[in-house]
């Protein structure tokens, strides 16, 4: 089965911001400043709702059977339409199990959006059984179906109120975190020209997100020890050999590659403590 993580970094939409509010004469940087006052005012946050939002990097982590690749789609000068349809069009050519941190809540709305805005073609994602029956049952969109995992909503047993930041589980867990950088600084990053600096980040967020789902299928009984640390190792030594200063900076703050062992359960005949 071939598994394909994934995360989306936004900025505002100020093309879209410009012609919802009619700010034709206002700076994109005035035109997002206007958009999270409009979102202050509505929720308290500037954090904008989906349809508010455009993408500008999709890191991925792709396991197939035979090997393992950890990259963003496409180069950093490709639009957003390019980047959204080489996200569907990969899960068109390796159905894979989709696997994210709050993807059903955000990050799939986003591109639902997006690919809309841009007449993206996703036959794939959309299928529902109507053309392939074995979609009928497990399928991208449906929540409780395991095609598309949302470790946030499994996680928290669907329950909003228990629902935990990648950032804080992948810390609990050993992993490192939040590196560099946070969700709220893209768009000032953005600004600032860096696009390498905001795709790197969200290769490390990816990289939290597969480890996660690693220690998940550990949870399941998907992967049994030993396995779940070879498929450590096998990221370790991909990290490696990439000549990345963030792949270097998390493997650094990457402390702990396997759980500690657990000391069996004592036998019917020793009785219980």
């Amino acid at each position: 089965m071939n598994v394909f993580v994934f995360d989306i970094e936004t900025i505002p939409d100020v093309a879209g911001g410009r012609r919802l509010y009619n700010l034709q004469d206002l700076t994109d940087a005035q035109v997002a400043e206007v958009m999270f006052q409009k979102r202050r005012q509505e929720a308290g946050t500037e954090f904008l709702r989906p349809h508010l939002q455009r993408v500008v990097a999709i890191a991925a982590v792709l396991r197939t059977a035979d090997w393992c690749r950890v990259w963003s789609l496409g180069n950093p000068e490709a639009l957003e339409g390019e980047l959204i349809q080489r996200f569907f069009d990969g899960l068109a050519k390796y159905t894979p199990t989709l696997v994210s941190w709050n993807g059903g809540g955000f990050d799939l709305p986003v591109l639902h959006y997006r690919a809309l805005l841009h007449g993206v073609s996703a036959p794939r994602y959309w299928e529902a059984g109507e053309g392939d029956s074995g979609f009928r049952w497990s399928n991208y969109i449906s929540r409780y179906h395991w095609r598309h995992i949302d470790l946030m909503d499994v996680l928290s047993g669907y329950q909003p109120r228990a629902a935990a930041p990648l950032d804080e589980i992948a810390t609990l867990l050993g992993l490192p975190g939040k590196l560099g950088m946070h969700g709220s600084k893209v768009w000032q990053h953005y600004q600032d020209g860096d696009i390498a600096g905001i795709r790197a980040y969200c290769e490390t967020d990816v990289l939290n997100t597969y480890l996660v789902y690693l220690r998940f299928e550990l949870l399941r009984g998907r992967l049994q020890a030993a396995e779940y640390l070879r498929e450590c190792q096998l990221l370790q030594s991909i990290l490696s050999v990439e000549d990345k200063p963030h792949f270097k900076e998390f493997l650094r703050a990457w402390e702990i590659p396997m759980p500690p062992p657990i000391s069996p359960l004592p036998s019917p005949s020793q009785g219980l403590p």
